[in-house]
């Protein structure tokens, strides 16, 4: 039974990776027809968060790609287009109470950091897979025992390599 499964699964392994569209990391990239990407700055919009926050995102958008494709990165008019803007970056309270008609933050619960990046996607080889998509993410921090200057850098990364995985999903995989 052993003998039968293993030319199965080799077969089945060349026939996946050779068609070139489909990879293990999720990608679905006509490698044959696509060859490019291209990331132009994305701006901070949101007038919060750290200063060099957008340039920490698009770097950061950059190296996940390149990191998960085959594509050569280029300056502009790339085969697969990405830009936008760091639209919304708010700080709120996750716990609240309430009293009668008297509802507010009680001061003792976790406080939330929320971004969220507004994307146009451009595909130039399949214009149908064009999109234009707000992505958004958070993550949560008690600030009985920290401030958020002390952890700022932290949930900022976190949020975006969500964000990334999010954008990657939505434009290349497609699942």
């Amino acid at each position: 039974m052993k003998s039968i499964k293993l030319p199965l699964l080799l077969s089945l392994f060349v026939l996946v990776t050779s068609c070139g569209i489909y990879s293990f990391d999720g990608a679905s990239i006509d490698y044959d027809q696509t060859k490019t990407i291209s990331i132009a700055n994305f701006i901070n919009e949101s007038g919060g968060g750290p200063p060099n926050m957008a340039n920490t995102f698009t770097e950061g958008l950059k190296d996940y790609f390149q990191r998960r494709t085959k594509l050569e990165l280029v300056q502009r008019q790339g085969d697969l287009q990405f830009e936008g803007a760091i639209a919304n970056y708010t700080v709120r309270p996750q716990a609240i109470s309430s009293s009668g008609s008297n509802t507010q933050a009680d001061g003792t619960g976790l406080m939330r950091l929320t971004i969220s990046v507004q994307l146009v996607f451009t595909n130039t080889k399949k214009e149908e897979e064009n999109l234009q998509q707000s992505f958004s993410f958070y993550s949560d921090y008690d600030p009985a025992t920290t401030t958020l200057n002390a952890v700022e850098d932290d949930l900022v990364e976190e949020i975006f390599e969500q964000l990334y995985f999010d954008i990657f999903q939505a434009s290349v995989a497609q699942w």
